[in-house]
């Protein structure tokens, strides 16, 4: 019986895509509660057709940076953060990190920048206005995609001044969009469980909604894996559905699979997600963000093998080549720290579809 209401429910959900009519928080529970992955993987790709999708995968060239990992909320899901006296405590001051910057400029030319950090206490709202503008000085035409809302909230907690003012001023020196961290999941149970000291959930889409109001773009993400219900993975994705029919701002949705590796987590018995549990987020994320046009399939998260199944579950970006990441990795992943160019056209040609390189706001640079 269950089966058969799952299969009836998995055809309405149909019906509703080849219509284009826009599915509800029921849909998302059939979703996540169905087990037939390649029948979800199918009408997520359905879903992006009828959308207007192509056969496009997206890719951006980029350099991460991580300027100082202090910071004064220690979530248990984060493998990232110290506080200032502990041994791997760090924060680079503005003249090195565009050193650092401008060396690896030299070596693979990217065109983004994305930068987040731990919430630092011991640094005022100039450190991170000066960084912005010593690196946009230094490199004005790269992207910089810096600070999560989180850390933008922070900066107004330094300052005293609004999210608003905060943006103006990283904007006037240069920021030109939001990563989407910070995020987690927005259902105030899951966040005093496992960020109890970090803002509330409001916070993140006042932030947000303060720089598409500017004009900034961002881009929008969910933690998934730990403590969350599907009903609040469905909630979470609705409300940054909800934001997106206010504002138009989010480029592209990540959702971002839990690592416990060095965590609480690990010690109380977590595991990394699987595969088919990625898959499903994917697709379930394509099905109910019809106004966000893109869909990250995260390869330093999944790896890129998987992360090409993807681009059949609804997918049509992998990221980029992602120079140094630290934060996933801090939490156990195993995946390489960097993609060349050729292996992610390589990936995304053997998965049937078209590579792009991209700029951060989706203008073509090169097709393959």
């Amino acid at each position: 019986m269950t089966v058969a209401l799952a299969v009836a429910s998995l055809e309405s959900i149909r019906e509703k895509v080849e219509a284009n009519v826009r599915l509800d928080l029921e849909d998302g529970l059939a979703l996540l509660e169905s087990d037939d992955l390649l029948a979800l993987g199918e009408l997520a790709d359905l879903a992006r057709r009828v959308r207007g999708g192509t056969d496009e995968v997206f890719f951006v060239q980029n350099l991460y940076l991580n300027q100082t990992n202090v910071c004064r909320v220690k979530c248990k899901f984060c493998a990232f953060a110290a506080t200032q006296r502990q041994e791997q405590a760090y924060t680079t001051s503005t003249g090195e990190l565009v050193e650092d910057a401008l060396r690896q400029r030299e070596r693979t030319g990217f065109t983004e920048i994305h930068m987040v950090n731990g919430e630092n206490p011991h640094v005022g709202l100039d450190f991170y206005v000066e960084t912005t503008r010593a690196l946009h000085e230094a490199m004005p035409d790269v992207h910089l995609k810096l600070y999560t809302a989180s850390e933008i909230h922070h900066m107004t907690v330094l300052s005293g001044l609004t999210h608003e003012q905060v943006l103006r001023e990283l904007q006037e020196a240069g920021l030109g969009s939001l990563p989407g961290g910070g995020a987690e999941v927005f259902a105030e149970r899951v966040r005093k469980l496992i960020a109890p000291g970090k803002e509330h959930p409001d916070f993140w889409f006042h932030t947000h909604d303060a720089a598409h109001r500017l004009g900034i773009p961002t881009h929008c993400t969910m933690l998934y894996g730990h403590v969350e219900t599907y009903e609040e993975r469905v909630d979470h994705l609705l409300r940054l559905r909800e934001q997106q029919d206010r504002t138009g701002g989010f480029l592209a949705f990540i959702p971002l699979a839990f690592h416990p590796e060095n965590t609480v987590f690990e010690r109380r018995g977590w595991r990394h997600t699987t595969g088919a549990d990625d898959l499903k987020m994917i697709a379930v994320s394509r099905l109910l963000l019809d106004n966000i046009p893109n869909v990250k399939a995260y390869w330093i998260m999944m790896g890129m093998p998987l992360a090409a199944v993807a681009l059949h579950f609804g997918a049509n970006d992998v990221q980029g080549t992602v120079v140094r990441e630290q934060i996933f990795h801090a939490a156990g992943a195993v995946t390489e720290t960097e993609q060349k160019i050729e292996e992610l056209v390589r990936f995304v040609r053997e998965a049937g579809r078209i590579p792009v390189q991209r700029d951060t706001l989706y203008n073509e640079l090169r097709r393959w």
